[in-house]
Formats: C-alpha cells, structure tokens, sequence
C-alpha cells in the first residue's frame, strides 16, 4: 500500500521587535547572533522575538493590552490571525503584543509597553517546510535610557549595529540573513525618521514565503 501523505505543518505563532534607533542619519537596529546550535535559523541575524506561549494567552487579558490590541486590529486584518478563528483580531491582536513584550524581557533585559509597539509586517513560512512559523513583526523606537542587553542562550551574541553594515557584510558573506529580515532592513535604510508610519504603522500584507529569492505576496 503507498505511505499515507504527511499531514502540512502548520505554521506557529511567532513575533519579532525591530529596536530602532538613529545615530546621526543612519538607521541602528539592536540584533542577535543565532547560536549555531539551534534548529532553526542557526547562525542566523535575527531582531528579538520567539514563539507565542501558553502564558501571553493569558497575560493579553490586561486592560493595557486590550486597548492598543484594539487600534493594532485594522493594521493585521489582512493576516493569517483575521481567518475567522475562534478568537477575534482585536484579541489575538492582545496576545501578540503579549508575546512581544515577554520575548524582549527574556532576551535582552528591556521593558516596552504595548504603547511603544508598531505592527509592521507578518511573514509566514511556505509549505512544505519542516518548521513554519506565522511571524508578526512589530516595530519601535526605545527611549535612549532603555538599554538592552544580551541574555538569551538562543543566541552567541546580542548588540547594536548599523542597518547599512548588516547589509554589507551579508553581501560580503560575512554574516547570514533570512529573507524577512533581509527586507526588513532594507526598508529602513530608506525611510525617514519622521515618517508617520513610524507611529502610527501601515498597511500590512502578508508576505508568504521565508525562503532566499524574492518573496512570494
């Protein structure tokens, strides 16, 4: 008899927070170096973030959460957590925010309120993959006293670095970038600080694929 077909892997919930900076008119982004221990995006540049977990369920049901998940709502209503689930957007939108906040507590010692977070792009990993995750990309510019830190055994290391250094050494071969974060960083090299879009975010289409050449809209 042929093999039963494999059931698709779902993609998990995950978030990344871009820590946005500006020295002089460059763009600075703090970021981390994947250990190349891990499974996945080993050795990879990464901004902070991880998989949602149990706990941000329940966390999202704080007040403070709730109202800026409210106005976060129309900026992922086109992504995959606007599918019609069981949940609302506007909460879903709360447990995002949840696991982006914890996720940047536990990796680089840096408290953010909901407030200072901007949706900013949601990238889904194609099929087919042995790992996919669902990943919702907030962006924000931290106060100057906030100061993050390295912390997380994910990583080799945790630092602040130029937008326009991180691209030349990926084109140099000097360090690897997935996809997402390649584009990302793009981005930002040519926005202008002052841009409204900054605080009050985009429209957001989701981008569904995480694999090198162009991604698939």
């Amino acid at each position: 008899m042929p093999a039963a077909p494999e059931a698709p892997v779902l993609p998990r919930l995950a978030v990344s927070v871009i820590m946005l900076r500006r020295d002089a008119d460059d763009p600075v982004v703090f970021i981390q170096n994947r250990a190349h221990t891990m499974d996945f995006a080993a050795g990879m540049v990464v901004f902070p973030g991880g998989r949602v977990d149990g706990k941000d369920y329940v966390t999202a049901r704080k007040p403070e959460l709730s109202r800026v998940a409210e106005r976060h709502a129309s900026a992922w209503q086109k992504s995959a957590i606007s599918d019609g689930g069981a949940r609302s957007t506007r909460e879903m939108s709360a447990i995002l925010l949840a696991a982006a906040l914890r996720e940047v507590e536990e990796e680089t010692g840096a408290s953010l309120t909901a407030g200072e977070l901007t949706p900013w792009a949601n990238w889904v990993t194609p099929s087919g993959m042995p790992k996919r995750f669902d990943t919702y990309f907030y962006l924000t510019q931290p106060a100057p006293s906030l100061d993050p830190r390295h912390q997380t055994t994910e990583a080799s290391s945790s630092h602040w670095s130029s937008v326009r250094s991180i691209l030349t050494e990926a084109d140099d071969g000097a360090l690897q970038l997935m996809p997402p974060t390649r584009h990302l960083l793009e981005e930002l090299v040519g926005l202008d600080p002052d841009d409204k879009q900054f605080r009050s975010g985009r429209p957001i289409e989701p981008v569904w694929a995480m694999l090198p050449g162009r991604p698939v809209l």
